[in-house]
């Protein structure tokens, strides 16, 4: 998959480099100028798109096993293991993510994904001061971003790493202190989980808009997350027992993550029309301005994604999964979950290219090789995590709860 990605990439840059950075592919408009309007940036803008989408489905494994700790569940146990695998992919991610913030600053000036890192827009009397960007410089610059961004990953694979060492301790020596010590580190990662992700989505997306800011966006990208990390969760969970593991999994547990993935995508689109309704209603330029961008701005280049987005992410899986059946039958999770990760990617890309591409955006070889790039790396961490593990916590002290469970 990866050696596909690549060539598929390499093809649709040659194309989008040879036609001028504007033209080439399907779905190609030319048009707005500005900073992001060469195949370099189209490139940079895919990259961060697909990176931090498959971190936040990264942390959320991490998330979700502290919740089922927290919480003292016991359905979640035969599959716990799946969920903590899923963090295997942080240390790649937040590699990549400061190699593609600061490789353009090093070489450059300034980051073409975000605007704010040109210097001139903060110097007092210059042709390009910005006096709203100047007054987040406190917050947004290039020194504490990426203080931030070493922090937010490095605690993140610091209680990853600590999870699972515990569950590594608990299949040889079972007995309870393991599990005692999982909920302490659990409920410590919750409180670090709930401040940090919301800063890194002001980060790492919002932060693309510099001008534009929601009290809500950091829930909203982390219903995006939480439900595209529940979706990867599950499908997994069915292939690996279709593939004859997890013998003891049985449709009670696919109706558990069934219900999730059901109340999530309700969730995710609460935290949505929460947002678009208030600025819809204010109706004030300098906030409904991101909403008109992609509800009709630039020739109505992302009209079409943003009612996709609704309908993939919300009908579609509402109306699929509502019955009991639905979420009980492998099968119809399995187009669900699909359907799911295919739309909240799309969900990310109106978050990301409208700021850093304008008009210039386009979906084609360029769209494709990367995504499917950055899943075949994504899908080899994955793997490899879940390799290392023993996929039944043996000696846990829910396991036998999780076995009998029935809904």
């Amino acid at each position: 998959m990866i050696a596909i990605g690549l060539v598929l990439l390499i093809i649709g840059l040659i194309i989008n480099a040879t036609s001028g950075g504007h033209g080439g592919e399907h779905g190609e408009a030319a048009g707005a100028a500005s900073h992001g309007s060469t195949w370099v940036n189209r490139l940079l803008a895919n990259l961060w798109l697909n990176n931090v989408y498959l971190s936040g489905i990264a942390v959320v494994g991490v998330f979700f096993v502290a919740v089922q700790y927290v919480a003292y569940a016991g359905w979640s146990v035969l599959i716990k293991r799946v969920f903590i695998s899923l963090g295997n992919y942080l240390p790649v991610g937040g590699v990549i993510m400061l190699v593609l913030f600061l490789g353009p600053i090093l070489f450059t000036g300034h980051n073409p994904i975000f605007h704010w890192t040109d210097h001139t827009l903060v110097e007092v009397g210059h042709e390009n001061y910005d006096p709203i960007i100047a007054g987040k410089s406190g917050f947004l610059n290039v020194t504490f971003y990426t203080i931030r961004m070493v922090l937010f990953f490095g605690l993140w694979i610091l209680f990853f790493n600590w999870l699972r060492k515990q569950f590594e301790a608990e299949d040889l020596n079972g007995g309870l202190d393991h599990y005692n010590k999982s909920i302490r580190l659990s409920a410590t990662f919750l409180v670090i989980f709930g401040v940090t992700s919301s800063v890194a989505a002001w980060d790492w997306v919002m932060s693309i808009d510099s001008h534009w800011f929601s009290t809500l966006f950091g829930w909203y990208v982390f219903a995006s997350w939480f439900v595209s990390g529940l979706a990867a969760i599950t499908l997994t969970v069915i292939l690996l027992k279709q593939n004859g593991y997890l013998k003891m999994v049985n449709s009670n547990h696919l109706h558990d993550l069934g219900k999730f993935i059901f109340g999530f995508s309700i969730f995710w689109t609460y935290t949505w029309f929460s947002q678009f309704m208030l600025y819809w209603y204010a109706n004030l330029p300098e906030e409904a301005v991101y909403f008109m961008e992609r509800l009709g701005g630039y020739d109505n280049h992302y009209t079409w994604i943003v009612f996709f987005n609704l309908f993939i992410n919300f009908v579609f899986p509402f109306l699929f999964l509502m019955t009991r059946d639905a979420k009980r039958q492998m099968l119809m999770l399995k187009i669900a979950c699909i359907a799911v990760l295919i739309g909240h990617w799309f969900d990310f890309y109106l978050m990301v290219m409208p700021g850093t591409m304008r008009g210039d955006s386009g979906f084609g070889l360029i769209e494709i090789g990367a995504a499917l790039t950055f899943l075949g790396i994504f899908l080899v961490m994955f793997t490899k995590g879940l390799s290392k593990l023993s996929l039944v916590p043996v000696n846990h002290p829910f396991l036998e709860e999780s076995v009998h469970h029935h809904v």
